[in-house]
């Protein structure tokens, strides 16, 4: 268990990295920053209920849609704040239409959502405003980018933190475990999973917003890409969703692989990103650091 005294350590550490580093490796931090932030969000809701949700690009790229759409009219936190309200609203009004689905239909549904969301700001732009992509002008820097993605990592980590510590966390864990013996326990199923989901969804959002002046040009294809959706669960899974740090131990070394595979090898990498989906079900299902604890225990035991 990593104590609060280092992480905050760690963090100030991290925050002072990019006043020494190339601009080449300030966008690597950038990247596995976002990650990081990613697969922490993602794991607030699904980490705990072990709900698989496909739809963390239909958050994130509204998330970055919002900034290209209100950059030029509003002030940055207030175009910020709004996309956190877009994302959350977003989140409440699919949350209350799906989350009485469970398993496949589950997956199939966060899946379909994004194509959905990207096929309407499509139709939208082409139909009404006559263009497809709009540029974003910012006076942001890539520091100014990282220090804020950066926050919000700390924000979703210190969130699942008080989670795991709360009565919220148990109800989560016990609906995880059994719906069924979790309603009989009095706990309010619906209400439980629509925070939960929509606090997800909304970092999700401010993740894609934060993100977004990197780009400077958007479109849906760029925003709306579902190898995000699909990366961020590898690195939860790969790391341990139900684990405080699981995120980030998966984030970090799969970003890096995923970074060299798309530069090595651009036309395939798709059947790696495939394959190590396969292999971190079947190989290790409950994350590296479960992996750790049991190999850890066996080792106690063979001693013992």
């Amino acid at each position: 268990m990593i104590r609060p005294a280092f992480a905050l350590l760690a963090l100030a550490v991290l925050a002072i990295v990019p006043l020494f580093v190339s601009d080449y490796e300030l966008g690597l931090m950038i990247g596995m920053a976002t990650y990081v932030a990613l697969a922490s969000a993602w794991a607030l809701f699904s980490g705990h209920t072990n709900y698989i949700s496909l739809a963390t690009v239909a958050f994130y790229g509204t998330g970055a849609y919002t900034v290209a759409v209100l950059n030029e009219s509003l002030p940055y936190p207030v175009v910020i704040l709004c996309a956190g309200l877009i994302g959350a609203a977003m989140a409440l009004l699919v949350g209350l239409s799906t989350l009485r689905l469970s398993g496949i239909y589950f997956v199939i549904f966060t899946f379909g959502l994004a194509e959905l969301v990207r096929q309407l700001i499509t139709w939208y732009e082409v139909t009404i405003t006559g263009t497809l992509g709009r540029y974003i002008f910012l006076d942001l820097t890539a520091r100014d980018i990282y220090w804020q993605m950066l926050a919000l990592v700390a924000i979703a980590i210190g969130l699942t933190a008080w989670i795991n510590r709360s009565r919220l966390g148990l109800a989560l864990r016990a609906i995880g475990d059994d719906e069924v013996v979790a309603a009989h326990s009095g706990i309010p199923l619906a209400r439980t999973k629509l925070f939960a989901f929509t606090l997800s969804a909304t970092l999700i959002t401010l993740v894609g917003a934060v993100a977004s002046p990197r780009w400077v040009y958007v479109e849906p294809l760029i925003v709306f890409n579902p190898t995000v959706s699909f990366l961020t669960v590898i690195m939860a899974l790969l790391g341990g969703a139900n684990r405080l740090w699981g995120p980030l131990v998966g984030a970090i070394p799969l970003f890096l692989l995923f970074e060299w595979l798309s530069v090595n090898f651009p036309d395939t990498y798709p059947i790696f990103l495939g394959l190590m989906f396969i292999a971190v079900v079947f190989v290790l299902p409950n994350g590296i650091l479960a992996g750790l604890d049991n190999l850890r225990a066996s080792l106690k035991r063979s001693k013992s």
